[in-house]
């Protein structure tokens, strides 16, 4: 850990000048307390670093929570062991997951399933309880339910050190999710040019605690958390149920793990009861269970928290980008994304280059900086990979 300031610490052996220069400006915010902590994955973000916690003092920063609120991972680990996938055609289970669950920006599910009505039901109560209507912001929002989208999120099927067979996956609260944010990010801003707030960097605009303008974001806010928890848990239950039709019998969890990381909660920490914005990065209470993954082709991680309290609790929640997607693109060809994922089933084309494991920071060195902020408990290895375009 590096003190840069009074008001930001650092878990990054790997940083940019320009990534380090954001977080210094959001640090600077005049109600953080005590300090933003950057994590081993920080990279430049909207408004403030991914891979940053931020505690704040009677006001949130819609931006610095992120664009997809609740977007966290998801894995369990299942009685079966890698003896019980060899022999068999993976590409078929590929398949099988890519046709049970929709993929790609924009796609949804053509009917409510049978599995996601009482989570959709769940949903629509909060929303009445809540005062507000997601039809508001997506009319077509229960469909989303149970659908992956695209960029880094990702369905695998993985094994671990002793080979048992786990499933992890990516995603969260999908197209409804951005439109809440964005609208309360927008409302932020409008209220700062009201009030004649200025900002070092407009997607620092704030909510003050106490208004209706935040009490709305933090109803909406943990609406959207809830449906990205469970969209996890849907196309997990589907991912389970292409498994054992592969394999010819049914899937036992001997463990689930489900967690945010992009999220906002409140907590009291170093005396002061704040709001906590993880902007890419997991909640690491001592004892808590966590997610943090690789990228595509490498390691991912089941770790427990150790409760750093200069972290405020907190870790990475992957590798964190070292080139943008377009920079990736320029960089690298398809034949080095083929070299990279020797040994993963993956659907082959060139619309994952940005994904290629180069394209990010090494998760070894990621997860040997978060060495004071988790316990790994175990390491995952990719056989399957599925992402949309």
């Amino acid at each position: 850990m590096e003190t840069l300031s009074k008001r930001l610490l650092s878990w990054a052996s790997i940083l940019e000048d320009s990534t380090l220069e954001q977080a210094r400006t959001a640090s600077g915010m005049p109600f953080i307390h005590p300090h933003l902590a950057l994590m081993p994955d920080a990279h430049l973000g909207r408004g403030a670093t991914v891979g940053s916690v931020i505690p704040t003092l009677g006001a949130i920063m819609p931006a610095a929570v992120g664009v997809d609120i609740g977007c966290g991972m998801i894995a369990v680990r299942t009685q079966l062991h890698r003896d019980d996938l060899v022999g068999r055609e993976l590409s078929e289970l590929r398949e099988q997951i890519e046709r049970s669950i929709p993929l790609s920006a924009g796609r949804d599910n053509r009917t409510v399933r049978p599995t996601a009505e009482p989570r959709v039901a769940e949903l629509e109560q909060l929303a009445e309880r809540s005062g507000f209507d997601p039809e508001s912001y997506a009319k077509h929002w229960r469909l989303q339910l149970g659908s992956l989208g695209s960029g880094n999120h990702f369905i695998e099927v993985s094994v671990d050190e002793t080979d048992a067979v786990w499933m992890f996956l990516h995603s969260g609260s999908r197209g409804v999710g951005n439109k809440i944010a964005q609208r309360h990010i927008a409302i932020a801003q409008r209220l700062a040019k009201q009030w004649w707030i200025e900002l070092p960097d407009p997607d620092l605009a704030y909510l003050v605690e106490g208004t209706r303008e935040f009490d709305r974001y933090i109803a909406e806010l943990r609406w959207a958390q809830r449906f990205a928890l469970l969209n996890r848990e849907e196309m997990m239950d589907r991912v389970a149920d292409q498994l054992g039709r592969f394999v010819g019998t049914g899937i036992d969890e001997l463990e689930r793990i489900n967690c945010h990381h992009n999220f906002t909660e409140s907590e009291t920490h170093f005396g002061k009861r704040v709001w906590v914005s993880r902007k890419g990065a997991i909640q690491a209470d001592e004892g808590r269970p966590g997610l943090i993954p690789g990228s595509m082709g490498t390691a991912s991680y089941v770790v427990e928290g150790l409760g750093n309290p200069l972290a405020l609790n907190s870790a990475p929640h992957g590798a964190g980008r070292r080139l943008s997607r377009n920079a990736a693109r320029r960089t690298f060809s398809r034949d080095e994304l083929r070299e990279a994922m020797v040994g993963i089933e993956y659907r082959d084309t060139d619309a994952f280059i940005d994904e290629i494991p180069q394209a990010y920071k090494p998760i070894d060195e990621v997860m040997a900086d978060a060495g004071d902020l988790v316990r790994i408990r175990h390491t995952l290895r990719q056989l399957v990979n599925v992402k949309g375009d």
